[in-house]
């Protein structure tokens, strides 16, 4: 019994994780919004699809240690909603490097900046858009053969000091992770979805 739960306990991952103020915060010019309101997203993703095919967007979960508990940082726009940081790949582009350039443009002086100091780990999820107007789920029906779009989640580990440039029109927030469980209604399905998926995970706070 002892040995089966030690073999257990071994396969964990592990992500280290430092305090906030570790972290410099500074701010950059504004990025302009493609969408003004739902139906201009729903228009826009509909042209983006006729002429692209599906639309694969990556995001990335950041933590780092505030209060002795771990956050989680969010981007919150000017209508108050949230998001992880990340966005649409480019044609022909790896997850990978796609997150980097996204978390370059988004949280860094500017989108060439230092993008190999990006350490993109491993995929934690997926999720589908079914059709245009429904919301993203986190599996992808047999009976659906041509999706509209797929996200991917990347745990992405911080080292133990970086520069955070975030556009003037954009916040950067840290949220607890005990306040985003479950909470679809402030946060949406993916964000509300993240402890769950660091539950395999142990996470070590390293005070510096």
């Amino acid at each position: 019994m002892t040995d089966d739960h030690n073999s257990n306990d071994d396969r964990r991952k592990e992500v280290d994780i430092y305090p906030i103020s570790c972290y410099y915060f500074g701010s950059k010019e504004a990025i302009v919004s493609k969408d003004e309101t739902p139906s201009d997203r729903v228009k826009r993703m509909k042209s983006n699809y006729a002429a692209h095919g599906l639309r694969t967007s990556v995001e990335a979960v950041l933590l780092v240690e505030l209060l002795k508990h771990p956050h989680l940082l969010l981007l919150q726009s000017k209508n108050s909603i949230f998001n992880l940081p990340g966005g649409r790949l480019r044609s022909g582009e790896s997850d990978i490097d796609g997150l980097r350039r996204k978390l370059s443009r988004k949280l860094s002086a500017s989108e060439d900046d230092d993008e190999e100091k990006w350490e993109v780990g491993e995929c934690l999820g997926m999720w589908w858009r079914h059709d245009f107007e429904t919301l993203l789920c986190p599996y992808l029906p047999t009976t659906v053969t041509k999706p509209k779009e797929c996200t991917k989640l990347f745990l992405v580990r911080l080292p133990e000091s970086r520069k955070f440039i975030v556009p003037e029109n954009l916040n950067l927030l840290a949220v607890p992770l005990s306040q985003v469980h479950e909470n679809n209604q402030t946060y949406g399905p993916i964000i509300s979805c993240v402890p769950q998926l660091l539950s395999e995970y142990s996470i070590n706070i390293v005070h510096i």
